[in-house]
């Protein structure tokens, strides 16, 4: 049997996506980038066997790209499935990851999957297509990102159940980047206490805070001999910003916070 994917549960996520799963419910995941939405949802479909297709959105998406296009090939025209059309015809769990950078038009697609009907019509087919009960639509977000061109319609919001994810508690987090990483319990204490005071800057300059990803991308570095400053410019404070100025104000945290 294959591993599952780490994960440690911050609360009751694992039982409210069993019981959605169990119930043909979709779900919706609120949190901010990099605290673990997409790592929890690989978990709970290596946990129920079921596979996966992840879709990340973005400005270009359109429901074509979802549900399938006809393709030109050999001198005729075939139709080829879009995810969202492979994970309803197979059972799958689809994932729409940042569902709100899509076009405003592609999450119309979903709506007869999101009530009882739970149905996918592919008009250029002319085929119905009826969810098996092991098919599970999850979309995420991150709502401290959005702006008032990039929220998700209530009449959407309100067909999902939904769940909010934050960062770990520090203790857990440091738990994460141990077995990520296999870096020593010192230094992961450090680099927690670092990311927490560095999330405290960021409705002051950053647009989004320093994420359990990114601290795991810096404990790597570090336990494969990087040095533990450049390792933590390199992994969590230039991928943070652009500004050179705000570059040198997060370094000088990390200098006092983990540099000593």
């Amino acid at each position: 049997m294959n591993e599952l994917p780490f994960y440690r549960p911050q609360g009751n996520e694992i039982e409210l996506f069993e019981h959605a799963y169990r119930h043909q419910l979709p779900l919706l995941i609120k949190g901010p980038t990099g605290c673990g939405k997409t790592r929890f949802v690989n978990h709970m479909a290596a946990r129920l066997g079921r596979p996966v297709y992840t879709v990340s959105c973005h400005d270009d998406l359109t429901a074509a790209d979802l549900v399938g296009r006809h393709l030109i090939g050999e001198g005729e025209t075939f139709w080829s499935d879009g995810p969202l059309t492979r994970a309803v015809r197979e059972g799958a769990i689809c994932y729409l990851d940042e569902v709100v950078e899509a076009r405003k038009d592609t999450t119309v697609v979903l709506h007869p999957l999101t009530d009882d009907r739970r149905i996918l019509p592919i008009e250029r087919t002319g085929e119905i297509l009826h969810a098996p009960p092991e098919f599970m639509l999850i979309v995420s977000y991150n709502p401290g990102y959005q702006n008032l061109l990039k929220g998700l319609k209530p009449s959407t919001r309100q067909r999902f159940l939904a769940t909010r994810f934050d960062f770990p508690e520090s203790e857990l987090e440091q738990q994460v980047l141990i077995s990520e990483t296999g870096i020593e319990a010192s230094l992961a204490k450090r680099l927690v206490t670092l990311a927490n005071a560095l999330r405290a800057l960021k409705d002051h300059d950053l647009e989004e805070a320093a994420s359990t990803r990114l601290l795991v991308y810096t404990a790597t570095l570090i336990e494969g001999g990087y040095a533990p400053l450049e390792a933590c410019r390199a992994a969590l404070v230039e991928p943070l910003s652009d500004d050179q100025e705000t570059v040198a104000a997060l370094m000088d945290v990390v200098e006092v916070t983990f540099g000593g």
